[in-house]
C-alpha cells in the first residue's frame, strides 16, 4: 500500500480530481466533463499499472 501512496505519479493522479471536481461543480454540463472524468479515470489506472509493473519488475530481478 505504501508504495502507491508514496508514488509521485499516483499522487499526482489522486490530486488532479481537485481540478475535475471544481470543473464539475461550477462548469457546463455537457460532453467535455464526461471526457474529463474518463481523462482522469485513465491518468489514475496509468498510474497505478506503473506501480505494478515496477513491483513486478524488482521482485524478477531479486
Amino acid at each position: 500500500m505504501r508504495k502507491f501512496i508514496l508514488n509521485s505519479s499516483v499522487l499526482s493522479s489522486v490530486f488532479g480530481a481537485v481540478g475535475v471536481i471544481q470543473a464539475s461543480r461550477k462548469g457546463p454540463r455537457d460532453w467535455r466533463l464526461i471526457l474529463m472524468w474518463v481523462s482522469w479515470a485513465c491518468s489514475v489506472a496509468i498510474a497505478i499499472g506503473t506501480v505494478v509493473q515496477e513491483t513486478k519488475n524488482d521482485e524478477l530481478e531479486w
